[in-house]
């Protein structure tokens, strides 16, 4: 049974923009080799916002633990340029919420929203040192594809056909 719970919550959140580089961070280290600079930072917020990620076109997921506390997220926003496709953003989960299932949980509920929103499949794109997330997209049904419009900075490329929930 698990020790946390997912729901929707303002991507704008106080405590969002402190996640968001906390994930760059790591994302830094993991793909870089070396923490990202504050500019660094700042340059791919401003690249590819997460402000999108909120209704009508968009959600942001939060999983917290028992007393509250931030474990993990993930985002998704539909694909203007592609109808029925919504593409996973943003997905995190924090050292202190690893190990107990919870990015499972937070695809199985990304792939849920984006049910809600309409989408019939699901996109995301991901780097070669993550390999725990390739690894979990695998394990779902996701399958490896070329890249999607406005996304050819990444290794790997995934897509899932959402089937009725």
């Amino acid at each position: 049974m698990p020790t946390w719970t997912i729901d929707r919550e303002p991507v704008t959140g106080a405590d969002v923009d402190e996640v968001m580089r906390q994930y760059f961070a790591e994302m830094g280290r993991r793909v870089l080799g070396r923490p990202g600079t504050e500019a660094e930072i700042r340059a791919v917020l401003a690249e590819d916002p997460h402000t999108d990620l909120r209704p009508p076109d968009g959600e942001f997921l939060v999983a917290r633990g028992g007393g509250g506390e931030f474990l993990g997220c993930a985002g998704l926003r539909l694909l203007r340029a592609d109808p029925g496709t919504a593409e996973l953003k943003r997905m995190y989960v924090h050292p202190a919420g690893r190990g107990a299932g919870l990015g499972r949980g937070l695809l199985l509920a990304v792939e849920e929203a984006a049910r809600r929103l309409g989408a019939v499949r699901l996109v995301c794109e991901t780097n070669t040192q993550l390999t725990e997330a390739r690894a979990l997209y695998t394990r779902h049904g996701y399958e490896e594809s070329a890249p999607y419009e406005g996304h050819g900075k990444a290794d790997h490329w995934y897509v899932k056909a959402l089937g009725p929930g």
